[in-house]
């Protein structure tokens, strides 16, 4: 088997009508399907729903759930907020500074510009509580060739000892310049 692309990421909302309108607002997400029943489809259980489908770009679809007759909504208390969050790539560091400004007068609380060397992002909220970030690339060639070279490397080192490998380190040490290449120490 291989698969071809996701076909579409699905989270739960809070309202449907207000996440679509949100995501078109902030992000010119387009609402290009929504699906209504009474009854799950795949479990047969009666429980009403509203699945809006958005155009993510490139292909890409992200739907949510308004499931009313469920409990609110809450995060995983073991998870911190920063782990689970959805990303999106934008084609430039120009686009991702002019959407930043967009969010923010829209009156949305942006954390970053973050520098994580091979690309740069900002995070915030939506209005169900997901976190989102906005990725533009920055890598080189010879920082892509860097990382793929260790990737094994490293997971297999962190299987055995649950400790960070040091391997990439120069990601967000300062130890490289911006076109890839070590800096003299």
């Amino acid at each position: 088997m291989q698969i071809m692309r996701i076909h579409h990421v699905a989270y739960r909302c809070n309202d449907a009508k207000e996440t679509v309108e949100w995501y078109a607002k902030n992000l010119n997400m387009k609402l290009i399907l929504a699906i209504a029943e009474d009854q799950v489809p795949s479990t047969k259980a009666a429980d009403p729903y509203m699945h809006p489908f958005l155009d993510a770009g490139g292909g890409n679809v992200l739907a949510f759930f308004e499931i009313p007759n469920s409990p609110p909504m809450g995060r995983d208390p073991n998870t911190p907020a920063w782990v689970q969050h959805i990303s999106f790539k934008v084609e430039s560091e120009a686009h991702l500074l002019e959407a930043k400004a967009q969010l923010e007068a829209n009156g949305i609380k942006v954390l970053g510009v973050t520098d994580h060397t091979i690309f740069k992002s900002i995070y915030f909220f939506d209005p169900n509580g997901h976190r989102l970030e906005l990725v533009a690339d920055t890598a080189t060639p010879e920082m892509q060739r860097k990382l793929d070279a260790v990737k094994w490397e490293m997971l297999e080192e962190w299987s055995k000892t649950k400790k960070a490998p040091k391997h990439a380190a120069w990601m967000h040490d300062g130890s490289y310049d911006l076109a890839g290449e070590a800096v003299a120490a």
